[in-house]
């Protein structure tokens, strides 16, 4: 039987329109910020929180709440027989991406202009299989 982990992720978008992913240390897989919510953390909130440490942005957990994307459930990008259950936020505003830094756990940024995501093959299942047909489709 598969585990299941909640967890929260943020669409960032830069001036261009290029959205942000990014891969974690010790992993393959870009994803979007994010992570697991701490006890007793808002979906929004632990967004809200992972955006600060990973990435260096503060946007408030209750701008996040006015901007949710989805809820989906789909296989976990870095652990094995685990499925997600992620909330997914898109942050107000546009982000000069210069000025977005990796922090904590994050080992490299990358902006992706959306229309040519099929060009990359390491993308996290949430991506590709929720999040970018969802943008693709708006």
């Amino acid at each position: 039987m598969k585990k299941s982990l909640l967890v929260s992720a943020v669409c960032i978008y830069d001036p261009e329109g290029r959205l942000l992913t990014v891969r974690k240390s010790g992993t393959t897989k870009f994803m979007h910020p994010g992570g697991k919510p701490e006890p007793g953390e808002t979906a929004a909130q632990a967004g809200s929180r992972e955006l600060a440490e990973e990435v260096g942005i503060l946007v408030d957990a209750a701008d996040l709440e006015l901007e949710l994307m989805g809820v989906w459930t789909g296989t976990a990008a870095n652990e094995s027989n685990t499925d997600i259950v992620a909330t997914v936020f898109t942050a107000p505003g546009r982000w000069d991406s210069k000025a977005i830094r990796p922090t904590a756990e994050i080992a490299e940024l990358r902006w992706m202009d959306i229309s040519r995501a099929a060009e990359h093959d390491d993308l996290a299942p949430l991506l590709t299989e929720y999040v970018l047909p969802h943008l693709l489709a708006s």
